[in-house]
């Protein structure tokens, strides 16, 4: 029961604060229909638990091991989540329930695999709490803690879908736009931070 405490806590650490997958989950909630904001709650999860396993099981380590690999979903990543914060400044939604928002699953499923697969940091702060962790857990109970790191995760996810989807009819259109903005300029900011990353390793590699 420790173990799966530890991985719970740790989990929930991991994807609480906010970044990227946060900002792309709230952002759905709030502009599609509370089907497709669960569907995207799911799709998320998914992959957010397919990357902390990758990552307990040390494909951060990898990443961080080869510069090419490094250097090439770095590259691809920051140029990619730039074009998503202007995506999102860019849209004009006018919250009405009445309209068919709902988005092409392909689309939901590729720009929630490039906000967490294509997102160096998470990989790399993946490894540090969870690969490091592996150390400290007896090799038998690693998956009662993955558990807990699971199920953290899905709470999360299911949660905060949930209480903005509650909360939506009381957002007007102009604080829609302003949170827009807001994301636009966060997602926007860490995608250039990242291509500032890539371009120093660029330099350090060629």
């Amino acid at each position: 029961m420790i173990y799966f405490l530890k991985g719970f806590t740790l989990g929930i650490a991991y994807v609480a604060p906010i970044g990227v997958q946060n900002l792309f989950a709230i952002n759905t909630s709030l502009t599609q229909s509370k089907k497709r904001a669960y569907i995207t709650a799911f799709i998320i999860m998914f992959f957010d638990i397919t990357l902390s396993v990758a990552c307990f099981l040390g494909a951060g380590a990898i990443m961080s091991a080869s510069k090419w690999l490094e250097l090439t979903v770095m590259g691809i990543g920051s140029l990619v989540v730039i074009y998503i914060g202007f995506s999102i400044i860019r849209s004009k939604t006018k919250l009405d329930d009445s309209t068919d928002v709902d988005i092409p699953i392909a689309k939901v499923l590729t720009t929630a695999c490039i906000v967490t697969w294509f997102n160096p940091q998470a990989l790399i702060d993946g490894t540090l709490l969870l690969g490091a962790s592996k150390a400290t857990i007896p090799q038998n109970l690693g998956y009662v803690f993955m558990l807990g790191v699971c199920i953290a995760s899905a709470l999360w996810w299911f949660s905060l879908t949930t209480v903005v989807t509650l909360f939506k009819s009381k957002i007007t259109p102009k604080i829609f736009n302003f949170i827009n903005m807001v994301c636009g300029a966060f997602i926007i900011f860490y995608g250039g931070s990242l291509l500032y990353d890539f371009i120093k390793l660029a330099k350090t590699v060629f």
